[in-house]
């Protein structure tokens, strides 16, 4: 069969005639693909199932039944949803849970009709039937929560023969698990805020902001490498902080009034309030401080991180999806607290937080590839493996020239993941929804 996912998509459903080698038809066999949008699916579903008292089709020995679940599509089709293992030489059996999504259950269409089926397995292909009978999700939740998940199995042809036939058995759901999966924009369009601080770096390995060749270079004719980066990696971010307010922090020079060497300073030198009217309330606030700092060292990014963590731990305790913080880090390279950094982030891997880090210029980032976990689990110098990958690393010099959708796709690429496995490792919920959209039953889980 040959065919574009643009041609399966476009017409919905396609059947197609199966060709041997050589282009020869394999008979009247045919094939038949469903374009379905999964986009909805938000969660997937475990299940287990036993029986009792089943018919007996076998003439030596008890039946080996198996069930089959189907799913009925918008045309009446039947599609197989799953099928169950064999339980050899027993009337009531118990077969293994099963996890299902809820898109392959009922299209996440609760209400669908949805056809069960038991036969007396047999090896030659010929399985004999025992019964069936129909249900929805929706029905199966509901008689569960009530403890009345039970279905008569009916075979057609013995009650329409038989006066008193009753059943062919009963077929019982012992358990039912409903697993709700939110996405990123389920947390956003439920009130979660993403508060962003920025911090940049102030060192001296950045080159004196006088010289032409310093990163800090004051041009008044077009931005230095920090200010594009800013202004660049900036506006993507604030699109998803809802008031646009930055706080706005620096690292690495010496300030006003004693020109003590700070690690985490507010640019606007307001350390009550450290925050800043979106990007260009930042980009005016690391304007008038490049003139009045002295850059230093060394280059200590863990202050800032712990900064931004303890207002995520506070933010924990509130025991809801609400808000979620992301420091981004503009800084020229080598980091010189590295244990105190890998250690720092290892705690904040356990808070609604998340660090994206911004190369500016030409150093090495071996470090900060280190950082981003991408190629094995970050642990702290104690051996502490991180609970989540939270460092997304970006080399500014590879997308100076990016389109803002391509910049966009790779700063924020790892961001959305991040927040759904947070909230979903805490078991919260979007806002609004609270602990009864988590339940589907006793035992469910969310």
């Amino acid at each position: 069969m040959e065919c574009t996912l643009g041609q399966i998509v476009a017409q919905k459903k396609m059947t197609r005639a199966l060709l041997l080698k050589f282009g020869r038809h394999a008979g009247k066999s045919t094939i038949t693909v469903i374009a379905e949008d999964i986009s909805r699916n938000n969660g997937y579903v475990e299940l287990s199932f036993r029986a009792r008292k089943l018919d007996d089709k076998d003439l030596f020995s008890k039946s080996d039944p198996f069930l089959e679940l189907y799913r009925i599509n918008d045309d009446q089709s039947e599609q197989l949803v799953y099928r169950t293992e064999v339980v050899k030489n027993n009337l009531s059996p118990v077969w293994e849970p099963f996890k299902v999504s809820l898109s392959s259950l009922c299209s996440c269409e609760e209400a669908r009709t949805l056809k069960c089926l038991v036969w007396d397995y047999d090896s030659r292909g010929k399985h004999d039937f025992i019964g069936e009978f129909s249900t929805t999700f929706e029905e199966m939740q509901k008689a569960f929560r009530e403890d009345q998940a039970q279905w008569d199995c009916v075979n057609a042809k013995y009650k329409q023969k038989k006066r008193n036939y009753k059943n062919s058995g009963v077929v019982i759901l012992a358990d039912l698990k409903f697993h709700r999966v939110y996405s990123f924009l389920d947390y956003i369009m439920g009130g979660c805020q993403i508060h962003f601080t920025v911090a940049i770096d102030f060192t001296a390995s950045n080159g004196d902001p006088r010289n032409s060749r310093s990163l800090h270079y004051i041009n008044p004719f077009q931005p230095n490498e920090y200010l594009q980066a800013l202004v660049a990696v900036g506006e993507i971010c604030q699109d998803y902080d809802s008031d646009k307010r930055f706080s706005a922090l620096g690292f690495g020079a010496r300030i006003p009034p004693k020109y003590e060497v700070s690690h985490n300073f507010a640019i606007n030198f307001d350390p009550e309030d450290d925050e800043c009217e979106g990007i260009q309330g930042v980009v005016e606030a690391y304007q008038n401080c490049l003139p009045r700092v002295q850059l230093y060292g060394p280059t200590n990014v863990a202050p800032v991180i712990s900064k931004v963590a303890c207002m995520a731990a506070a933010e924990e305790h509130t025991g809801e999806a609400s808000q979620y913080y992301i420091l981004l880090i503009l800084t020229d390279g080598v980091v010189t607290d590295m244990a105190d950094t890998r250690e720092a982030i290892v705690r904040a891997s356990h808070l609604p937080m998340s660090i994206i880090i911004v190369g500016v210029g030409n150093a090495d980032f071996t470090d900060m590839h280190v950082l981003d976990g991408d190629d094995g689990v970050l642990r702290s110098p104690r051996g502490e493996p991180a609970l989540r990958d939270i460092v997304q690393f970006v080399p500014f010099r590879e997308l100076k020239n990016a389109s803002p959708a391509a910049l966009a796709k790779c700063v924020l690429a790892e961001v959305p993941k991040q927040v759904v496995e947070f909230y979903s490792h805490k078991e919260l919920p979007p806002r609004g929804l609270g602990t009864h959209a988590r339940a589907a039953g006793p035992g469910s889980a969310p």
